[in-house]
């Protein structure tokens, strides 16, 4: 099994990052911990790299029998749809599964990566000389491969280092033997493409190659990264994942809505201004988007949560609209009633006081009769 790491809650929606060739893990450290705010992340060494063991593959390996083991690993996860993003030889697995396995690939980010990574010949001749002389040497030169001059993540360079000989050349296997250019178009899932603008190893090029065939893909570009950008730009990495993987936000609108009504809505968002934007992005991506969508609780359970912690702060405005809210939910007037009533017990009396005001009035107005 390909060792990993998971952060964020369990019930959160998975996000499975890959790799490239030569690192671990680790390769995320700046963007992964953002990420599980929202997301159950799951990072994976390749093998021989990290903690994953070298006899994994062997000589002739595929992207395919990389994209076997990562489905393994989700399986063991009890994962079955997830998000997925990569970078170079973990994009490459990234673009297979999603041509492969679409019914499991809810989104994808493929990162300074390619469909192709430009013919045979080198990744053979790679191979051949680290089973021949091991990774020291190429590990020497890994600072200049990976990033824009001046830049290092020594831990990184240490994986380098430390990767299994035999494993590293099987992935330069997979690489020698990958092309899946005939094969884009049939890419069902929304697709990110995240180029540096410096890289030398997949330039924008090939970035801009799978946008192209890829239907209703997007390309961003980053000025100042070369071919390990998460670790060099994780700010500007970190904003383009989010931004792609907000359907969140747009998820998270279409639950508000069902929640709260679409009149509500449409008055939250005709009095929205630029003063005010972000914060009603914030609500519709995490309050929405986020927890409303985690299937952990019902709707029905979430409206109780909610109107007694808006009793409990004395939120009135705010109870009268998830009063509301409750009986889209589900929730009776004798429920509503029975909720507001324990509040008395533990919020105290004058709350619940206000609070079965409130409750009646905007009951009254959702029957036709008067409070």
């Amino acid at each position: 099994m390909l060792d990993h790491l998971a952060e964020g809650p369990a019930s959160a929606p998975p996000l499975l990052l890959g790799p490239s060739l030569g690192t671990s893990y680790a390769l995320w450290d700046a963007v992964a911990p953002e990420l599980s705010t929202g997301h159950r992340v799951i990072r994976w060494d390749l093998p021989g790299h990290g903690g994953s063991a070298a006899d994994l593959i062997g000589p002739g390996a595929t992207v395919g029998d990389l994209a076997g083991l990562v489905l393994a690993l989700a399986d063991s996860l009890g994962v079955e749809r997830f998000a997925y993003a990569g970078v170079s030889l973990g994009g490459a697995v990234g673009l297979h599964l999603a041509v492969h396995h679409p019914e499991r690939v809810s989104s994808l980010a493929v990162v300074c990566s390619s469909a192709h990574f430009n013919g045979a010949k080198p990744w053979e001749e790679r191979a051949a000389r680290v089973r021949a002389e091991g990774l020291a040497r190429l590990a020497d030169g890994a600072d200049a491969r990976w990033f824009t001059p001046g830049f290092t993540v020594p831990r990184l360079v240490r994986d380098h280092r430390d990767a299994d000989p035999g494993a590293y050349a099987a992935c330069c296997d997979a690489l020698a033997a990958f092309d899946l250019r005939d094969r884009l178009a049939d890419i069902t899932a929304p697709t990110l493409l995240i180029a540096g603008r410096e890289d030398p190893a997949t330039p924008p090029a090939h970035l801009r190659e799978i946008a192209d065939a890829v239907p209703g893909a997007t390309l961003t570009e980053i000025p100042g990264a070369s071919h390990l950008a998460p670790a060099e730009r994780p700010e500007a990495v970190l904003t383009a994942l989010r931004a792609h993987l907000g359907g969140d936000a747009r998820r998270g609108m279409a639950v508000r809505r069902e929640v709260l009504g679409d009149a509500h809505v449409d008055r939250a968002q005709a009095r929205q201004s630029p003063f005010t934007a972000r914060f009603q992005d914030f609500i519709s991506r995490y309050a929405w988007g986020e927890i409303w969508t985690d299937e952990t609780l019902s709707r029905r359970e979430r409206s109780l949560v909610t109107l007694t912690a808006l009793v409990a702060h004395g939120h009135y405005e705010e109870l009268a609209m998830h009063v509301r809210a409750a009986r889209r939910n589900g929730l009776t007037p004798d429920e509503i009633g029975a909720v507001l009533l324990q509040t008395a017990v533990y919020c105290g009396v004058p709350a619940a006081n206000s609070a079965f005001a409130t409750a009646q009035r905007v009951l009254a107005e959702e029957d036709g009769t008067p409070a």
